[in-house]
């Protein structure tokens, strides 16, 4: 069976720079024989986590968390990918609010008496698009990571990119932060940041063929 890859956006802006720089990354996955899979959260309703504890004892298969929201449908798909890719513009460096939202929600994969340790060993890639040349881009980074690292999961990374963090596109020309309204997507302007997303799916593929040789 061919390994699945899903990619989670978490822009507000519906075919924007991040939806196109995580579309590069799944295009690059599929053509590596990768069974791809996107989900956008601006699409969807998820509530902020209430810290309730239902997921210490009362999970059940069909049902993660107490919230009636649309995370279930991420949670099944979350837990049956290899390799998961958190995507997302840089907002006051740092990830956006509903990708901070989906990740406190993730809960549900540490604690949880039926889903805990199920993303355990999975691997992580973090994309994020800012607007200026590293303004924010690690910090936006690090939000992914650390909760890569939190749900025992390993973060690919590549010294060889923009960030050796993650995959680094940005959004205005050159990076250099100024408003050009004939470029709509900066993303396939911007080289540098292309190479990094292939270097860190290059690396995030090398990573799952070492679990599961």
């Amino acid at each position: 069976m061919p390994r699945k890859i899903l990619g989670i956006s978490g822009s507000p802006v519906k075919k924007g720079n991040v939806d196109t720089f995580l579309g590069t990354i799944m295009e690059r996955a599929a053509e590596k024989g990768l069974d791809t899979d996107t989900i956008d959260l601006s699409r969807l309703t998820i509530k902020n986590c209430v810290h309730c504890n239902f997921c210490l004892a009362k999970q059940k298969p069909g049902k993660y968390c107490s919230l009636d929201d649309d995370a279930q449908v991420v949670f099944e798909k979350l837990e049956q990918a290899d390799i998961i890719v958190l995507a997302s513009p840089v907002y006051f460096m740092r990830t956006s609010g509903m990708m901070a939202t989906l990740i406190d929600r993730l809960r549900v994969f540490i604690f949880g008496n039926v889903a805990g340790g199920k993303l355990r060993n999975k691997i992580g890639i973090s994309a994020g698009v800012s607007w200026a040349r590293h303004g924010g881009m690690e910090t936006t980074h690090l939000s992914h990571l650390l909760a890569f690292i939190t749900l025992d999961m390993i973060p690919a990374t590549h010294h060889a990119s923009i960030s050796p963090l993650g995959a680094s596109a940005v959004a205005s020309r050159h990076g250099e932060g100024k408003f050009d309204p004939s470029v709509r997507l900066g993303v396939n302007e911007d080289d540098a940041g292309q190479r990094s997303a292939a270097a860190v799916l290059s690396r995030a593929l090398e990573l799952d063929g070492l679990i599961h040789k």
